[in-house]
């Protein structure tokens, strides 16, 4: 009989022992349950374009939490909405996206026939960066709040430039126009912010709102001269005032970068993304995105989701009342 006991102890000493082995291991067997081959991030500019430097900031922290490669793929086009679309329609389950402000607010009020609908197509993962908007000009104008008044004085003569019809450079400026006196100027899109900035040194147009990781460096150069930026004074900019302090009142508007992935996004894949992608935005990727230009966030699914709904709303009247379409 005590031998038998014994053996029926034993026995139960070991599920109990199995049963808590089990209960530890259950999280890690989850946290890997997703991914489970290497995973896209898509970004729809060029290489060393801000969006692209902010993905790749992201993806080498992210490829060693996830124990898989993480590849960044540029597919330049349509202002990121080519790409933006590709990611709404995958449906591998490891396609994800890094994209900008317009991609989610002003892209469908631009075009009512968006081949995506930023409200339904995506599955929110995090906002992961901004920077707010440099207004920069060449070295011989005017600086501070003389730098308006030559606008309003100029009688229609001038122009500004941005990367595109719509695009958060184009918007910006309207909304800075109307703030600023509603003074005159002719909007000239480029195809770059490199080719902006070699319109304003060569004096065919006299500004450009620009990402600070591209205006500055052309600042501290001497060929580009920082007015004012569109959001409060930041740690990348301590000399520039904001555009507030010069008398141009207007909400803070930023250019910024979303990770996203599509709607059939599996909830493995959400509970991940949620977890470490904010962690590698405020931990090792930190530095990284500071040094392209960006100040790190890393909300959660809904923090990104309050901004698309606040600036959407602020982009929808600046296209309204100015008229902006997309021909």
């Amino acid at each position: 009989m005590f031998a038998i006991a014994s053996r029926q102890r034993r026995r139960l000493l070991l599920a109990t022992t199995a049963l808590a082995a089990a209960a530890l291991a259950g999280p890690a067997l989850a946290q890997s349950a997703w991914p489970t081959k290497p995973v896209r991030i898509l970004v729809g500019f060029p290489g060393g374009s801000t969006p692209d430097l902010a993905a790749r900031a992201l993806a080498e922290t992210l490829a060693k939490s996830f124990g898989q490669p993480v590849v960044v793929e540029n597919k330049p086009g349509a202002s990121g909405n080519i790409a933006a679309d590709q990611v709404a329609k995958a449906t591998d389950d490891h396609t994800l996206g890094v994209v900008i402000n317009g991609n989610l607010t002003s892209a469908r009020l631009l075009n009512p026939k968006l081949a995506y609908d930023p409200a339904t197509d995506f599955s929110f993962v995090s906002l992961l960066a901004t920077a707010p908007l440099v207004l920069v000009a060449p070295p011989d104008l005017p600086s501070g709040a003389e730098f308006f008044a030559a606008a309003r004085a100029s009688a229609g003569k001038w122009s500004y430039g941005s990367v595109g019809i719509g695009s958060v450079g184009h918007l910006g400026m309207e909304y800075v126009k109307a703030q600023a006196g509603n003074f005159e100027a002719v909007h000239v899109p480029y195809n770059g912010n490199p080719a902006v900035i070699t319109a304003i040194i060569g004096g065919q147009i006299q500004a450009a709102l620009m990402p600070p990781g591209i205006a500055l460096p052309q600042v501290k150069a001497g060929k580009l001269k920082a007015i004012g930026l569109t959001g409060p004074r930041s740690t990348m900019a301590p000399d520039t005032p904001s555009l507030a302090e010069l008398g141009v009142k207007m909400d803070a508007l930023e250019v910024w970068v979303a990770m996203v992935g599509p709607a059939s996004l599996s909830a493995a894949a959400k509970e991940r993304l949620a977890r470490e992608v904010p962690a590698a935005v405020n931990g090792e990727s930190r530095e990284r995105l500071l040094a392209a230009g960006w100040q790190g966030v890393g909300s959660d699914a809904a923090g990104l989701r309050q901004r698309v709904v606040r600036e959407t709303e602020i982009l929808g009247g600046i296209i309204r009342s100015r008229g902006i379409k997309v021909e």
